[in-house]
């Protein structure tokens, strides 16, 4: 089971502390020295020079700025004193100190297992996404020493889990359902974290290409199967009206009479069609004259001598 590559580099980047002097610290420590050198210079006094550099480097040590999505815990000798951001706020230098920041966004958490075996013993790779939220920064910063790490690996378990519960067919139709599943197993284990897990999706599900060959067949032996059904259906249904036909025929002689006549008649229509009737029927139904009617209005085409 492995992440993707880069991860945990890019996951140790994030989880790094905020540099020390912020880039606003250094812009206001820079003009209260340059007023102080401006005041000197003006009054020809070093006292502004020397009385500028304390408030220059309280300045450059105190000023922070946290962006709008962002929550930074304060800590004063080691003890919580309360969370700051967003915008700009102080700190007491030396006394004071910021944890890290706390993003809280939507983020994204790309989850794989690899060769997981599925409830009917099939090894499957699958990749999921985990979309999750920081609602409480306080529970976030002093509850768990790394909730990103925390997050990352309690959805590889989760994922784990869920696959060992679940046959391949339902991994691969219901993958919603297996999501869902994940999101509600993630959300519990993260809420007193300050955590919300809003949702989980199952991104694709990876078979041995065997295995896929072998469902592959099995899905086009079960369409032929159903194609045969379907016919022997239609063959049974057919046959149950014949059934039906005969019986009205067996009391009903004209109507079978007419019946055979239409017959005859529809096959000897076509254009150089030949019928061969036997002669017992030709009596019983009187077709001879039927016949002979029918050639006499048939049209007589004379060739030329």
């Amino acid at each position: 089971m492995t992440g993707f590559p880069g991860t945990e580099l890019s996951r140790g980047l994030r989880n790094s502390p905020r540099e020390l002097i912020s880039t606003e610290g250094v812009v206001a420590s820079v003009i209260v020295l340059l007023i102080g050198f401006a005041l000197t210079a003006v009054t020809e006094k070093p006292v502004w020079l020397v009385g500028s550099v304390f408030p220059a480097l309280y300045l450059l040590l105190a000023v922070k700025v946290a962006d709008q999505w962002e929550k930074a815990a304060v800590l004063r000798f080691g003890r919580y004193r309360g969370l700051r951001g967003p915008g700009l706020y102080f700190v007491i230098p030396i006394v004071e100190k910021i944890s890290r920041y706390v993003d809280q966004r939507i983020r994204v958490t790309n989850v794989t297992a690899e060769s997981a075996l599925t409830r009917d013993t099939v090894p499957v790779n699958v990749v999921a996404i985990v979309f999750w939220v920081v609602w409480d920064a306080e529970k976030c910063i002093l509850e768990v020493s790394d909730f990103e790490e925390a997050i990352h690996l309690s959805s590889q378990t989760a994922l784990l889990e869920s696959i060992g519960r679940h046959q391949l067919a339902q991994m691969i139709t219901e993958r919603e359902s297996l999501g869902k599943e994940l999101q509600r197993l993630l959300d519990a284990k993260t809420n007193p974290w300050g955590i919300t897990v809003q949702s989980v999706e199952i991104r694709d599900v990876h078979i041995p290409a065997a295995l896929e060959d072998a469902m592959s067949r099995q899905a086009q032996a079960e369409r032929e199967r159903q194609a045969r059904i379907v016919l022997g259906t239609a063959e049974t249904e057919i046959s149950a009206k014949f059934a039906e036909a005969s019986i009205v025929y067996q009391n009903n002689p004209i109507a079978l009479h007419l019946r055979a006549m239409n017959m005859l008649y529809e096959a000897i229509k076509e254009k150089g069609a030949m019928v061969i009737v036997p002669s017992s029927a030709v009596e019983t139904m009187g077709l001879g004259g039927m016949l002979a009617t029918a050639n006499m209005a048939a049209p007589v085409n004379h060739k030329p001598l």
